[in-house]
């Protein structure tokens, strides 16, 4: 698959699954921080695997984003 496609497959999972966030009252969530959630942990490992990633994304849960939330907050990031 070309980049692009990869990046179009990304977007999209990230936003059904901030869609599923809006179902459970997590109204704010956009694609981009799921995908700011989920990627995070990438910069300390590298890419994985294609199957990873797309696992990760379908499996985030609403504790580990907001967890990840929280310790950016602490951290002073913004996001």
């Amino acid at each position: 698959m070309a980049d692009e496609e990869l990046e179009l497959m990304f977007e999209e999972l990230c936003q059904s699954k901030a869609e599923e966030f809006h179902l459970l009252g997590y109204d704010q969530v956009t694609a981009g921080d799921i995908w700011a959630c989920v990627s995070d942990s990438y910069t300390k490992k590298g890419m994985p695997q294609l199957h990873q990633i797309v696992s990760d994304i379908l499996s985030l849960r609403t504790t580990k984003f907001m967890n990840y939330l929280t310790m950016n907050a602490y951290k002073g990031n913004p996001f």
